[in-house]
């Protein structure tokens, strides 16, 4: 379905004061509540990492294979982070003398493919919350191709699915953006808002081609990255609870 095609009726929305009370029943401070400017967007794309999956396991069977305590490696991955290196810094930093790609058929064997429960507890229900309501959901990060099918097994509410390497670019480099833009068929980058943790890879990229934004702040990333002063977000959340509703109130 593309994004012309998305049947978007007002009625649908619950109405202001519903929305409001709920925001109070989520302890939400109205004046803390962001107020974009413009129209809302149609079609709303969530990063994989983090924003839909806890990583929990994929680090701590990183940590196993390479000889170290999980809170070892969250420690080191956390330095990387903070100092702005790329996570894979942690692999020869921890283990030196090991090739740490030729454990990636271990890593994804101990693993088992993403599962049920690597996902956050508030993915299915925003998810299906947001496709009643009448937006287009997509689900697009930098991943390898075998996750596609992964997520597909596990019947993620979603109209539109893919990976960095069915794209073959990766964040943050802004043809990810445009492929994802391909893909939803959206007339104007900020008819879509992009859901992510990372500013580096996320938010600050999606910005940059135009594109609304939603920086999720869970994660490593999203608790040691901030973003620039110059930088506007639009939706900052703690969580994908309130997003259905936040989306809701901005379309009005």
């Amino acid at each position: 379905m593309t994004t012309s095609e998305i049947p978007i009726d007002p009625s649908a929305a619950p109405p202001p004061d519903a929305v409001d009370d709920h925001l109070r029943e989520l302890d939400f401070d109205p004046e803390t509540v962001p107020d974009p400017d413009g129209p809302s967007p149609r079609t709303v794309v969530f990063d994989i990492g983090e924003v839909l999956v806890d990583e929990t396991r994929v680090w701590s069977i990183w940590a196993d294979l390479l000889g170290v305590s999980p809170l070892t490696f969250a420690a080191v991955l956390g330095a990387a982070i903070s100092q702005g290196e790329d996570h894979q810094l942690v692999f020869p930093h921890l283990a030196p003398n090991i090739v740490w790609e030729e454990f990636q058929d271990e890593h994804e064997r101990r693993l088992g493919g993403l599962q049920e429960r690597d996902l956050y507890p508030d993915v299915r229900p925003c998810l299906d919350e947001l496709r009643s309501l009448g937006f287009e959901v997509a689900l697009a990060g930098n991943q390898p191709a075998l996750r596609n099918a992964q997520l597909r097994a596990l019947d993620l509410p979603h109209d539109v699915l893919a990976t960095s390497e069915e794209l073959g670019v990766e964040k943050p480099e802004l043809a990810f953006f445009e492929g994802v833009m391909r893909l939803v068929k959206a007339p104007e980058p900020a008819d879509v808002l992009y859901v992510g943790d990372r500013i580096d890879n996320d938010v600050e990229p999606a910005a940059r081609f135009g594109m609304r934004t939603c920086w999720l702040r869970r994660g490593p990333w999203a608790h040691l990255q901030d973003p620039s002063e110059d930088l506007e977000i639009d939706l900052v959340l703690e969580g994908l609870g309130e997003l259905p509703l936040l989306l809701s109130e901005w379309r009005g």
